[in-house]
């Protein structure tokens, strides 16, 4: 007999994001008036398939049926023609068919932006990273803003970008692109310009405006000090952000993603709610808003509910720290190749207790990034001291990102019941270059996925798309080998 299933399948190739079928569930008159016999519902088999079902009492089939946007059954390639009847059938040839992917971290429309914008994230050089900008900055009219980039500085020895590098080549645009982990951004002369930036600009609480040696603006700024840009930034038309969100839903669906957790803004998700409207979501999203607006969302979700299958407010992102790759990680130590900077906190403590109280206690979920030790053991203070403090509910509190973990801190995320919402790809990323930064003693903590598990913490696994691909198979490769990019750890970094 086949199994029927409940968990949502998908083939990359061949299914889209599926969510309960409206068709299959109708009432049976009772009046006079019979209602008008409902559409054929169209289904599709797949067959000689491996096919992962999710489900421990029989793990693998070999054939799956789908009836409208509903996935029916599961079980062998013969019993699924046979209850599919006149079903378009597709031959999987042996491939793999399993549940779609739901990514716990993306940043949506930011992802779907650079999808057509500059491509810095490969630029080996600083020779390469000028040219890209100079071709790109030829294609577009003068005046056009120049954005994304994702570029690295870590590819050609560390050495951090300066306006003057690309104010030759960019004459006629602004530019303000943003390195790979969006904590840190390089902003062209005429871009500084335009937001009022210069040598008297005072330095921004939880940011860093970098300066060169006789105090000007090298055009890189960190953090917080990015908000200073915000003013002179053109927002996008909602048309072009419907566009790059159609652009993001084909990119994840390219690699078996059906849903996504997005960490945005409240603007982000007024683009969500107006594709909703038109019908044009073909991946479902689950919206984080800013952790400083709880008592926004608290009221929005009062008045209008949490949404439906396809869009849903899921909590609220809050930031203690900054990155690794920008050295504004908050480390309980030095960094081992700055040692007079460890660090900084984007909020403070105190704010950020203030706004996870006050959620918490509104029955919201908080969702807050953390990357160095000493940022992840000040938020795990803060849940304690939340939990003890508010009533007992289910609150699924989680830390986003959890790279660089104080063995002193390991088992805390199991017994606070506190979600590690880890990416495995930053791992073999970053270990190309985090020994330098950190050390190989601090390291030990680093990424530590099987760490966790083993002490009884939950893991959710993500992509952070922009800042690293939305490829699941790439992020399970990364968490079983740790083999970084850069090929010199073919036995993986700190495997143990």
């Amino acid at each position: 007999m086949p199994i029927s299933h409940p968990a949502v399948l998908a083939a990359a190739l061949t299914l889209a994001s599926l969510t309960p079928a409206r068709a299959m569930s109708q009432s049976t008159p009772t009046g006079p008036t019979l209602a008008p016999a409902p559409a054929p519902v169209p289904a599709l088999a797949i067959v000689n398939a491996r096919v992962w079902t999710g489900d421990p009492r029989r793990p693998w089939a070999d054939a799956v049926l789908v009836r409208g946007e509903r996935i029916e059954a599961v079980g062998s390639s013969a019993e699924m023609k046979k209850r599919a009847g006149a079903a378009r059938v597709v031959d999987a040839k042996g491939m793999m068919v399993t549940p779609g992917f739901i990514d716990a971290h993306v940043h949506f429309l930011d992802g779907g932006f650079a999808l057509s914008s500059v491509k810095l994230r490969d630029a080996r050089t600083k020779a390469e990273f000028i040219s890209r900008i100079r071709a790109f900055a030829a294609t577009v009219p003068p005046g056009t803003w120049i954005l994304n980039g994702d570029w690295d500085h870590t590819n050609w020895g560390g050495e951090l970008p300066d306006r003057r590098w690309i104010d030759s080549v960019t004459p006629n645009n602004p530019v303000w692109i943003n390195r790979l982990d969006g904590h840190m951004n390089l902003a062209n002369s005429l871009a500084l310009a335009a937001a009022g930036i210069g040598r008297d600009t005072r330095e921004v609480a939880g940011g860093t405006i970098v300066r060169d040696a006789s105090g000007e603006p090298t055009g890189v700024l960190k953090d917080n000090a990015m908000d200073l840009m915000s003013n002179a930034v053109p927002a996008p038309s909602l048309t072009m952000s419907l566009r790059a969100l159609d652009s993001a839903m084909t990119y994840v669906a390219e690699h078996g993603v059906t849903s996504v957790h997005h960490m945005g803004s409240w603007s982000d998700l007024a683009v969500f709610q107006e594709a909703h409207r038109q019908g044009a979501l073909r991946t479902r999203i689950s919206a984080a808003v800013p952790l400083s607006t709880w008592s926004m969302l608290r009221d929005t979700v009062a008045a209008h509910g949490r949404g439906d299958a396809w869009l849903r407010i899921g909590g609220l992102k809050g930031f203690v720290d900054g990155s690794l790759g920008s050295h504004t990680a908050a480390m309980l130590e030095p960094f081992t190749d700055v040692p007079s900077d460890r660090g900084l906190f984007v909020n403070t403590p105190e704010n950020l207790y203030a706004w996870t109280s006050g959620a918490d206690r509104a029955g919201l979920q908080v969702i807050v990034h953390a990357i160095g030790d000493r940022a992840i053991r000040t938020q795990l203070d803060i849940f304690q001291r939340v939990e003890a403090e508010n009533p007992a509910r289910d609150r699924r509190f989680r830390i986003e990102h959890a790279q660089h973990i104080a063995p002193a801190d390991m088992k805390r995320f199991g017994a606070l019941g506190v979600i590690a919402s880890m990416q495995p790809y930053h791992a073999i990323d970053d270990g190309r270059w985090a020994d330098a930064v950190i050390g190989p003693e601090r390291a030990k903590g680093t990424y530590a996925f099987k760490s966790l598990l083993d002490a009884g913490a939950t893991l959710a696994f993500g992509s952070d798309w922009f800042v690293a691909p939305a490829a699941p198979l790439m992020a399970i490769y990364a968490a079983t080998t740790r083999r970084t990019l850069d090929d010199r750890h073919p036995g993986g970094w700190v495997p143990e």
